[in-house]
């Protein structure tokens, strides 16, 4: 866990399960932030539950989790509104934002500004505000569990 890169500022249009966060606001704690389509199947079968276990297991802890709904292809079938659905069905209560689509470009705006390859992309972030892992496609639960703790274990 090198990378000493700053993490760039969400850039996003709704929020679900959370009023409006901001990594600003987050300094301070460590940040899992797992970008996500809601017909990606790896999304769907391993990203947002991991996510959501992450969320449940530390939610009293110094560790906040963001699920970003990040949509470059699909667009009329993933709008807000059939994400809400989507949120219910799934029982997902992690904060959730709707990244910002950027006019004439299919990419969305965080998405272009963290480079992401896909979905589902991981990104640990730390207390400082620096990206310390992005990883594209899924992420084992114990190696993720290791790298959250080393994170928190930091002060």
């Amino acid at each position: 866990m090198d990378t000493q890169v700053r993490a760039p500022e969400w850039q996003v249009c709704q929020w679900f399960n959370s009023a409006p966060l901001s990594l600003a606001a987050l300094r301070g704690r460590v940040v899992v932030l797992h970008a996500f389509q809601m017909l990606c199947p790896g999304c769907v079968s391993h990203a947002v539950p991991q996510a959501e276990r992450l969320h449940r297991r530390f939610a009293s802890a110094e560790l906040v989790v963001v699920g970003l709904h990040t949509v470059f292809e699909h667009h009329l079938a993933m709008a807000p509104s059939a994400l809400e659905v989507f949120l219910k069905e799934y029982r997902i209560t992690h904060p959730v934002a709707v990244d910002q689509p950027l006019a004439g470009t299919a990419i969305p705006a965080t998405m272009r500004a963290y480079a992401m390859e896909g979905t589902p992309t991981l990104v640990l972030i730390d207390r400082t505000g620096h990206i310390r892992l992005q990883a594209t496609g899924g992420v084992d639960d114990l190696q993720l569990g290791v790298l959250v703790g080393e994170l928190l274990a930091l002060k």
